[in-house]
């Protein structure tokens, strides 16, 4: 009744393989796109851009990338900080550096750069894997916090040794720099989340994708029917690298402004972008979605509800936030393993065939 398939049919090979191929998805889709770029701009103040879009939308490209690599490829990886402090830091230096040049191809550009320093860091994945591939990463992470502290090229020997980026426009509108007003930050993140979006979804379901699921069900196996592993594996770092890059380039540059190495990209932020993909699912571009949603939503509700509604201490709320987390990591670990993500197929398969039983 809310959810059918039935008259849903295709007459060709490109109709099948759209990335939507189920009508009623993607009208769904086409709606909360529209919603997206048509409502939500007019409605949203600086609060909400501050405090849920960007952060959202932003985390939702890094989880996107962790989880091509982790997710469907199957390698592990601790150094998602160090590969968006990467990004920022790309993209600082290009803005600096070609300043007549438009502020979307500085994020491109660093989004690329980020890729090359995943491939330089993934290289140990062709011969080391699971906890020791976590190992590497990790010391990956350590390391370009360590490189970006202490070259002061990276920051334009700034005395302060902190980076900020500097105003810079799109179409006249500023989209970076105290002048930005909260829609247009709002809608040049959007139009980044949407496109890595659609690029991921297609990037998994393609030849690539395929190849990233084989290494990561059986690497031996996939070799054996004609996979390449060193050139999966580095093409599955260069993708996630590529997102990872972008979502720390516009976590820089539109969202903080001015950023110091150790203190925004640390390892922290690592745990946290793959937390967001144990919560949403492994191996799920909605996933993705959904992890980072749940984490950037959960602390504004806490501080709304239990510290300006019922007046609780602010540390408390930010304990209970760690323990919720926690415990919800363990519960998706040992109950559900595809997360947040595996819930909604279910609930979408009930809706198929409500009201009868399942």
């Amino acid at each position: 009744m809310f959810y059918r398939e039935a008259g849903d049919f295709s007459t060709t090979y490109e109709q099948d393989s759209q990335t939507f191929p189920i009508r009623f998805d993607r009208y769904r889709y086409y709606v909360v796109l529209l919603i997206a770029f048509a409502v939500v701009p007019f409605l949203i103040n600086d609060y909400w851009v501050n405090a849920v879009f960007l952060p959202f939308l932003i985390y939702a490209i890094a989880a996107i990338g962790l989880n091509i690599l982790v997710g469907y490829c199957g390698q592990v990886s601790l150094g998602t900080g160090g590969f968006m402090a990467v990004g920022a830091y790309a993209v600082y230096k290009l803005m600096t550096a070609f300043p007549d040049v438009n502020i979307f191809f500085h994020v491109i550009g660093a989004g690329i750069v980020t890729a090359g320093v995943c491939v330089l860091f993934g290289l140990p994945s062709l011969r080391i894997k699971g906890f020791y591939l976590a190992v590497a990463t990790l010391a990956a992470q350590f390391f370009l916090v360590w490189l970006f502290n202490r070259v002061p090229w990276f920051y334009n020997y700034s005395a302060s040794g902190q980076i900020s980026a500097p105003e810079r426009t799109l179409f006249g509108i500023p989209v970076t720099g105290a002048e930005t007003a909260p829609w247009a930050a709002y809608l040049f993140c959007l139009v980044f989340t949407v496109f890595s979006a659609l690029i991921a979804r297609n990037l998994t379901r393609g030849m690539a994708g395929r190849k990233w699921m084989a290494i990561r069900d059986m690497d031996i196996a996939a070799e054996i029917i004609g996979v390449n592993p060193m050139k999966a594996k580095l093409t599955a770092f260069a993708t996630s690298g590529f997102f990872v890059g972008l979502a720390g380039a516009l976590f820089f540059a539109v969202y903080l402004g001015a950023v110091e190495v150790g203190e925004v990209f640390g390892i922290n932020k690592s745990f946290l972008v793959l937390f967001m993909v144990i919560i949403g699912g492994l191996g799920s571009i909605f996933g993705s979605f959904a992890g980072a949603a749940f984490l950037v939503l959960l602390p504004v509700l806490l501080k709304n509800i239990l510290v300006s509604g019922l007046g609780w201490p602010t540390d408390l709320a930010a304990h209970l936030e760690f323990i919720i987390v926690g415990a919800m990591i363990v519960i998706f670990l040992i109950a559900e393993p595809h997360g947040l993500a595996q819930l909604w197929r279910i609930a979408k398969e009930k809706l198929r065939l409500w009201p009868f039983p399942h």
